[in-house]
């Protein structure tokens, strides 16, 4: 038994080479778990250990590979889709490389044009009028959404919350005596 009450237990610090929980993941890389179990299903490449009660341990490798998704996805604005394709033709190292603090794959090539570019949104033009936002389609009343846009919806809100705690954070700045 500790001396400690379990939520104010100090955290030993792992090794580089440790594996990591669901939870450690989440609160290092400041992601919802249901955010890392969704990127499992979309990216193969994410293969933790499964324990016990299907239990998640993450290796360093897939710590990485979390990490430079997370960058390319909410850094870089890349979609799932331009994701997938970088991890089809450079493969999941050059992702893991940007976890680990590397470059943004360059342009992947093919059908002769930047097709890094053609999978993040594209930039208004200079002095072009915003366009319109997409109107979404009309679902009827007491009609259950799809799993997809749960999801989405879920993944939108978490980034909503998890944006407005960096604002309270960054507005309420040091405590001043």
């Amino acid at each position: 038994m500790s001396a400690f009450p379990a939520e104010e237990e100090p955290m030993v610090d792992k090794s580089p080479d440790a594996f990591r929980t669901i939870s450690e993941v989440s609160e290092d890389l400041d992601l919802p778990q249901h955010v890392l179990r969704f990127w499992e299903t979309r990216f193969p490449q994410i293969k933790p250990l499964k324990r016990g009660g299907n239990r998640r341990y993450y290796r360093p490798d897939d710590v990485a590979l979390i990490t430079g998704l997370k960058i390319l996805l909410y850094g870089q604005g890349y979609t799932i889709k331009g994701v997938q394709r970088i991890l089809k033709e450079q493969g999941a190292r050059a992702v893991q490389a940007v976890g680990r603090g590397g470059a943004v794959p360059a342009a992947l090539p093919g059908d002769g044009h930047d097709g890094a570019a053609a999978m993040r949104p594209a930039a208004p033009a200079p002095g072009a009028a915003p366009k319109p936002a997409a109107q979404p389609a009309r679902r009827a009343a007491g009609q259950p959404l799809s799993a997809d846009a749960g999801t989405v919806l879920r993944m939108a809100l978490s980034e909503l919350q998890g944006a407005r705690n960096d604002l309270v954070r960054a507005l309420s700045g040091p405590a001043e005596n």
